[in-house]
């Protein structure tokens, strides 16, 4: 998978999904009003915006591993605190923040319980830790139908569960193992309209995240027969396409 790609071709893959379920997110795990808040790996922004809008930007903090989406955030929001890191070593201070939340990131940390202890350890007592990721068990990602699509050619397992936060529980138990009390678990359901397949396969096709790599090693003849089977299960458009995320909550 691919995260090195400049955040507007990173937005026009994910963003258009990822803005509308930070707001559902943040609604759902319902953060404490005051205090600071912190965007685990912010990505280009769309939970930042939130927070920045509940908390105000000097009040918000954001760390992600990728420069260009640093630098992206950063500029966006010249007043938030964002610096580049990684989750398994938060570069904060212990007991800073009151929310700390993650959004579609868990199952991309290289140690997602690490991660959840370092979330535990900038948050306050009586604060909240909170991620969401896709729930790729039942294949509700934003992506799973190019992906199923992909793998009847590849045989690849592009778009399938098997990181942490993709499963039912996932989540929920790494917030619990990482120490917080009062665990609780949801659905958050987005949508978003594709006014035709082209668009659509665009975005799917331009090397990002999860499925970046589907269709390496492919000749013309075996994408188009992707393509076709991706047509056949979207249609020619316009369309909408529905993605589910399980989110968890919990207090330090």
């Amino acid at each position: 998978m691919s995260f090195d790609v400049p955040a507007a071709t990173y937005d026009d893959f994910m963003g258009r999904f990822s803005f509308p379920l930070a707001e559902e997110f943040v609604d759902w795990v319902d953060p404490p009003a005051d205090g600071r808040a912190l965007d685990v790996g912010c990505g280009t922004g769309a939970l930042t915006s939130v927070l920045v809008r509940r908390y105000g930007a000097s009040e918000v903090a954001g760390v992600d591993p990728s420069e260009s989406f640093v630098r992206s955030t950063a500029e966006r929001f010249p007043w938030a605190d964002i610096r580049h890191g990684a989750a398994e070593s938060l570069p904060f201070d212990d007991d800073l923040f009151v929310a700390t939340l993650a959004e579609l990131v868990v199952h991309f940390m290289a140690d997602p319980a690490a991660g959840a202890r370092e979330m535990v350890r900038v948050t306050r007592p009586g604060g909240v830790v909170a991620a969401c990721v896709w729930d790729l068990e039942n294949e509700r990602a934003p992506y799973s139908a190019f992906a199923r699509a992909a793998r009847r050619e590849t045989g690849s397992t592009a778009g399938l569960p098997g990181r942490a936060g993709t499963r039912q529980g996932d989540l929920v138990r790494l917030l619990e193992e990482a120490g917080c009390s009062a665990v609780r678990e949801t659905a958050l359901t987005v949508a978003v309209e594709y006014p035709d397949f082209d668009g659509w396969w665009r975005v799917q096709t331009h090397g990002t995240g999860t499925v970046a790599g589907a269709l390496d090693g492919l000749d013309d003849e075996a994408v188009a027969r992707v393509r076709a089977e991706a047509i056949e299960a979207v249609g020619q458009g316009p369309f909408t396409v529905s993605a589910t995320a399980w989110a968890a909550r919990g207090t330090v």
